[in-house]
């Protein structure tokens, strides 16, 4: 174990971290907007408009993001690269975390169906998230390469294997750098209906990560999440499990409590996670 975690440089995080991830973001996406701009000049053809160039945009983003990072926070203050462990666990394990994450995610579905989508602000607002969503999923297959594969790894980079990873190696209590990522994940999405999800969804994703030292499984989660949203919105025009079941809300927040809880207790009380460093 201790050779394992010699291995990882030992950064912590920061506000300073935050401001050095946000510029390396806003670096990585100013070079995608001024390829376009080139690209206009030279061809009279406006990449913006185009599904794929959204998703190159928002990778180049994420890439940015980490980079900046890496160079100048993780070298700087640890002489090491920025490095993770991405080891698989045993079957069991997955066996475990998969109804947990399903049940928080029947959960976080109740209580966000809770928040208003008509009057005065709520409304406005609401519709104008939908008309920017909708602007977004128009060809699945880059919306499932999008949200099933780029966004679950370079957000579980982000979110768990720095911030969160950051906060403990700073000293701080697990339990609150779990909340706190989690917290600061639900804010990046900048609207009130997928914050309540990302903050629950986020919680259990960071718990995983905790336990298992390896980013691989909340990756792996992250995308079965995004996946299950993704399959609803395309099948459903909606992200609603009752809806898509024909059942009650009440029914899928019962059977998520009761998922959650059950395999919570297995995974943080009753197993002990076994895995091999690859």
């Amino acid at each position: 174990m201790a050779d394992m975690e010699n291995k990882y440089p030992k950064f912590t995080f920061t506000w300073i971290g935050g401001l050095v991830l946000l510029a390396g973001l806003f670096v990585g996406t100013t070079i995608t907007s001024f390829f376009n701009v080139f690209w206009m000049f030279t061809f009279k053809e406006n990449l913006q408009y185009k599904d794929w160039f959204f998703m190159i945009s928002n990778a180049t983003g994420f890439v940015g993001a980490i980079a900046f990072f890496d160079f100048f926070i993780v070298r700087r203050t640890t002489g090491k690269k920025l490095n993770f462990n991405f080891s698989p666990t045993n079957f069991y394990t997955y066996l475990l975390i998969f109804p947990m994450m399903i049940g928080m995610m029947f959960v976080s579905e109740f209580i966000t169906a809770q928040i208003p989508t008509t009057g005065p602000f709520f409304g406005k607002y609401y519709e104008f998230f939908t008309q920017l969503m909708e602007k977004l999923t128009d060809d699945p297959v880059v919306m499932i390469i999008t949200a099933v594969i780029c966004a679950p790894i370079f957000e579980e980079i982000i979110f768990r294997g720095i911030i969160q990873k950051g906060f403990m190696n700073k000293g701080v209590e697990p339990w609150k750098a779990i909340v706190f990522s989690s917290i600061i994940f639900g804010l990046v999405h900048a609207n009130p209906w997928q914050f309540v999800g990302a903050v629950l969804l986020g919680c259990v994703l960071g718990l995983v990560y905790y336990k298992t030292k390896s980013l691989l499984l909340p990756m792996l989660l992250h995308g079965f999440n995004n996946l299950c949203s993704t399959l609803l919105i395309i099948y459903t025009k909606n992200e609603s499990f009752a809806d898509a079941f024909k059942v009650s809300e009440w029914i899928i927040l019962t059977i998520g409590i009761v998922l959650f809880l059950l395999f919570y207790y297995l995974f943080t009380k009753k197993y002990r996670v076994h895995y091999s460093e690859i």
